[in-house]
Parts: structure tokens; sequence; C-alpha cells
């Protein structure tokens, strides 16, 4: 995959038939065949991604396309892809909404967006992958690589049942610790602390989870939701605040009798939170 990577990277550089020498090369190392089902309602955006799969890395057969619900949901259910990359705007309805037709959900999906703000931030939190438009080849073949090595099919439904349940209001995370897979209320997270490049999570009942993820990450994707950096290594939800103790250089008292230190850079910004609650 780097390989291939670095050839569509460097392609203004190197020759057409290098690249295709790289991609059969790697294409002759034997994998199981991908079936893909391509929803667009864009036709020119369909042949797009059509002509960048015949060019992926990974054996992948495209298995149909289709440009609107009804058609999208009838070649899902006649064909069973195991991968459907999915726009979300499509002409009578969303691609939230054709997920919303299946009783079961028995594939992957990449989602493909323009724009939403909103939808990104509720991949971010239910752990789905997604391409931006105009699509490139370098993303298309990460997004497929990544959701080639995630062969449970339980976790992808536990992501996309998330997923839909955030669309409204972004309620849940997906936290993934070295044992398990956790699907967490966003209400029951106390705070977080970093530990290096991983971060703790302290949430309601006392439990405690161990993420492989910094604490910068989930501080871009939970501010939104009511939580503040109080300091480098801490993060706190202020639904679960009690009150700001002055003392010992100040720090936030939260409901589970924890003390989050409040860094001198910080202070400012949570006196004027408290001005606006």
């Amino acid at each position: 995959m780097k390989a291939v990577i670095a050839a569509v990277q460097e392609h203004g550089s190197r020759s057409r038939l290098s690249l295709y020498k790289i991609i059969n090369f790697i294409r002759s190392k034997r994998r199981p065949m991908i079936t893909i089902a391509v929803i667009d309602d864009e036709p020119k955006a369909r042949e797009t991604i059509v002509n960048l799969l015949a060019l992926s890395p990974l054996e992948v057969n495209v298995v149909g396309e289709a440009g609107d619900l009804k058609s999208a949901f009838a070649l899902i259910s006649g064909k069973s892809p195991d991968l459907v990359l999915l726009d979300i705007d499509l002409p009578d309805g969303t691609g939230f909404d054709l997920l919303k037709m299946f009783d079961h959900i028995s594939f992957k999906v990449i989602f493909i967006t323009a724009h939403h703000e909103h939808a990104i931030r509720a991949f971010k939190f239910s752990a789905i992958d997604y391409i931006l438009k105009p699509i490139m080849a370098i993303d298309l073949f990460s997004a497929l690589e990544k959701t080639k090595a995630e062969i449970d099919k339980e976790e992808t439904v536990m992501k996309l049942s998330t997923l839909l349940s955030n669309l409204d209001k972004l309620k849940k995370v997906v936290l993934k610790t070295a044992e398990s897979i956790h699907i967490v209320n966003v209400s029951q997270i106390i705070r977080c602390e970093a530990d290096v490049n991983y971060t703790n999570f302290f949430l309601e009942g006392g439990k405690k989870l161990l993420v492989s993820k910094p604490l910068k990450e989930f501080d871009e994707l939970l501010s939104p939701a009511g939580f503040i950096r109080t300091h480098q290594s801490h993060l706190a939800n202020l639904d679960h605040m009690l009150r700001y103790e002055k003392t010992d250089g100040g720090y936030l008292l939260m409901d589970d009798n924890s003390a989050v230190p409040v860094s001198v850079r910080k202070k400012e910004e949570l006196f004027r939170l408290f001005e606006n609650m």
C-alpha cells in the first residue's frame, strides 16, 4: 500500500507504466476480493470512483452502481456487497436514510461527502471512515486498506448504530481499548487525562478506560459537546463540574470528587465560560 501511495503522490515525475507495474506487483499478492457497491447521485462522480477502483492495489469487484435510495436499496439487497461507497446527498433522501431502510446491516460503509460539518463530526464520534470530495486516489486507497483490515462485522454494526444515534445530537462515542470496543454515552464521561500517547477516560460509576489515542484528538472531538481543555493533560466535562476552587493554583472539583487542574493560560477561557453559563 505504501508503494502505491508513493507512486500516486509522485505520478507527475514517474511514468504511468511504472505506476501500473507497482499496482500489478501488489495485486499479485493473493488477497480475498472485496465486492463494492457505488452509491452517488452524480454519474460523473460514480465514473471517477469506478475508474479509481480499477487501480486499487486490493482485489475489488464493483457489483453495481446506483444514484438514488430506491435503486441503492435494491442493489445492496440483491448483491450483498462487502462494502458500500455511499454519498450523503441523494435526490430522494440521504445516505443515512438508506442505512435506516435495512433491518440488519451486513456490509461496511465508507461515506463520501463534500461538506456537512455536522456529519463529519458524527463520523469522528462513531469512528466511521469517510472521504471528502473531490475524491483523490490516495484517500480512496487508504480508506479501502483501513476498511479491509477491520474484518469484524459486529464492529461495523456497532459503529453504524452509533453513527445513526449521533445524527441529530452527538450522544455517543466509540472508544477502543486494548481488549474491547466501547460505545459510551458522552454524558457519562466525567473527564479525560493524558497518559503520554494514550488517554484515560473517567466515567460515571468509577469506570476507567485507557484508549490508544492522544488527548488532542478527543479535545477536538469533545470540546463542542461541553468539554473544556483545562490543562495540557486534562479535559473536563462541565456538566460534571461541582465548583471551581481558587486554592492550590486553581482546579475544578468534579462530581466524582476528582480535582482537575486549571493552567494559568486556561483560566481566562474558563472564566468567560462561567460568565455565559
